[in-house]
């Protein structure tokens, strides 16, 4: 059956919660009925795979895999302008998912055959909503509450099968799901890490910031759910009766439950957003020559930033943001806003150590913007690493007094 009731979300949910109206808190499909509807949307798609990979239909029953990335996010300000309906917390929270690829392992061909790939899996349009709800991303209790029952219903199609009738077959369907659309701020709400001040800078591996300064190469992804499971269990039992610090140490940071499986990644926007934060701190260091200095005053500091401000707003008609954000991180990422920059700073050997800098991050740039980057941009692709790595040398050498643990 694919008809998509839109049903309270906080069905399978037992316990009250008293802060908002129960009633208007959240709505939600139920996930399996709402992943029916998405197939059926792709029929056509499905049976025109089927074709194109010369494979008769009517045999092609069961054995379909279905690729389901998953996000959630916050929704910042959605309060009501003016009415009076009931009272909600005004940020609200949204779950979605987006179908990916669906595959087909056949018993002839080795291995899997592809049907069919979302080929726009960044668009809105393919992004289907699962849940809306009014609460704050920050309320962790009430976070939980209302995707508990959709974790429920997760765990439950994991190890299922959906039979579902596609061309006029049944056909049979697995389920496979990735939670990569999720922002540090959720990853860390969703895997029981600490919030993002922490000392544990990292998502995805357990280095603390001074580590990280001192080693821009070797990185590895260490981190798992399950791993945070037991980490939390160690942290809630203290087996070994440590202090807090010590405590706290051994489980890395991993403090409160992990209740969603999450695959930490970093979109494109807050790569953006990121190194240009990052930059606009090296710009200031390098107009003040920090290179030379010990410890410059404040005033000192907020000269340089003033400076910097005002060269970048003359230069590149940039104004001043109180909190980076992507249309100024992709200006100020530009070859032109370095060379503004240079002419701030007064030795050659520093302005071509940033005009270095600047131009293997525009080369490394592309590989993380596109949608696939092995067709796009084959050649940045490949030189990938090699620019990585020169960056990471240049920031350790040249930059070493911003990096030095």
């Amino acid at each position: 059956c694919c008809n998509v009731g839109i049903i309270n979300g906080l069905s399978g949910w037992s316990s009250s919660l008293d802060d908002a109206p129960a009633d208007t808190i959240t709505r939600r499909f139920r996930y399996d009925v709402a992943l029916v509807s998405a197939l059926k949307d792709l029929e056509e798609d499905i049976m025109e795979g089927l074709r194109d990979s010369e494979l008769d239909d009517s045999v092609c029953t069961s054995g379909f895999s279905v690729m389901i990335k998953e996000s959630c996010d916050g929704m910042g300000d959605v309060s009501e302008k003016h009415g009076g309906g009931p009272a909600v917390p005004e940020k609200a929270v949204r779950f979605s998912f987006t179908i990916m690829s669906v595959t087909l392992v056949t018993d002839d061909k080795e291995g899997e055959v592809t049907i069919f790939t979302e080929p726009k899996p960044n668009s809105e349009l393919s992004c289907k909503p699962l849940s809306l709800t009014f609460v704050d991303e920050s309320d962790h209790e009430t976070l939980t509450a209302v995707l508990a029952p959709i974790v429920a219903e997760r765990n439950a199609m994991k190890e299922s099968r959906l039979i579902l009738s596609i061309g006029g077959l049944p056909r049979s369907f697995r389920f496979h799901f990735r939670g990569t659309g999720y922002d540090e701020k959720m990853v860390r709400e969703m895997e029981g890490l600490e919030a993002s001040g922490s000392t544990y800078v990292c998502t995805l591996c357990d280095t603390t910031r001074s580590e990280a300064s001192k080693n821009m190469v070797l990185h590895s992804i260490t981190r798992s759910h399950e791993e945070n499971l037991e980490r939390y269990e160690i942290w809630r039992k203290n087996p070994y009766s440590e202090s807090v610090d010590e405590l706290r140490d051994r489980v890395k940071g991993v403090s409160a439950k992990p209740f969603m499986e999450t695959q930490p990644t970093l979109d494109a926007l807050h790569c953006d957003i990121g190194n240009a934060t990052e930059f606009y701190k090296i710009f200031q260091d390098e107009i003040g020559e920090v290179y030379m200095k010990v410890n410059p005053s404040r005033e000192e500091r907020r000269s340089w930033r003033a400076a910097l401000d005002k060269q970048l707003r003359k230069k590149l008609r940039l104004k001043p943001v109180m909190r980076m954000n992507g249309n100024y991180a992709r200006k100020l990422m530009t070859q032109e806003a370095a060379e503004a920059v240079c002419e701030l700073v007064p030795t050659e050997e520093r302005r071509e150590a940033l005009r270095e800098l600047m131009r293997l991050y525009l080369q490394m740039k592309p590989v993380w913007r596109a949608t696939c980057p092995a067709k796009e941009c084959p050649d940045q692709l490949c030189r990938y690493s090699f620019n990585s790595q020169r960056f990471a040398d240049l920031l350790s050498s040249t930059f070493k007094y911003r990096y030095n643990g």
